[in-house]
């Protein structure tokens, strides 16, 4: 059963429905199907197995903070191992996504959609119910599919802690 939480993340001045548990360091990182820019199923988490994955979870590409957390994964990754990927999911259209990609030069984080059907939103605990987005939130998954990063933000305004994820990583290889 789908937890169904009232307390933890805000919108504006009232809490809003979260649905699906947080997820911690140490499980196995649960799969999910999002959606490619042509509307294809992707599994990052089966697609990554191997190598380390960081997954980025935005509410709205074309909002500011996850333009410029995006913006920065790109940056980040081309001074990665190409054994870590780096994915941003959002609950944007896959084609709204391919559009922003192309405009803000975003080629190095593959970027998928959970609007079909928000299997990665409810099984990381970050689906918000009234506005059907991500709560923001960052994870990194080791070669194994084991979780060994995990961050919430407090709320959607909040950036992640960009050395920590990619130190993070980097230790996970």
């Amino acid at each position: 059963m789908t937890a169904i939480r009232t307390d933890v993340v805000k919108l504006g001045d009232v809490y809003g429905t979260l649905i699906g548990d947080d997820v911690t360091v140490g499980q196995l990182a649960p799969e999910f199907t999002s959606s490619a820019a042509d509307w294809s199923p992707v599994n990052p988490v089966a697609e990554s197995r191997g190598k380390v994955a960081i997954l980025s979870a935005v509410p709205a590409l074309d909002t500011s903070v996850c333009d410029r957390e995006t913006r920065r994964f790109n940056q980040e990754a081309a001074g990665l191992s190409e054994d870590i990927i780096i994915w941003t999911i959002s609950t944007d259209l896959p084609p709204t996504q391919k559009r922003w990609c192309g405009a803000a030069g975003v080629d190095r984080v593959k970027v998928v959609s959970d609007v079909a059907n928000a299997e990665f939103g409810e099984k990381y605990g970050l689906l918000i119910k009234e506005r059907r987005i991500l709560r923001r939130a960052v994870f990194v998954v080791n070669r194994e599919g084991v979780l060994t990063y995990v961050a919430y933000m407090l709320h959607n305004g909040l950036e992640p802690d960009y050395d920590a994820v990619i130190a993070a990583a980097k230790a996970a290889l």
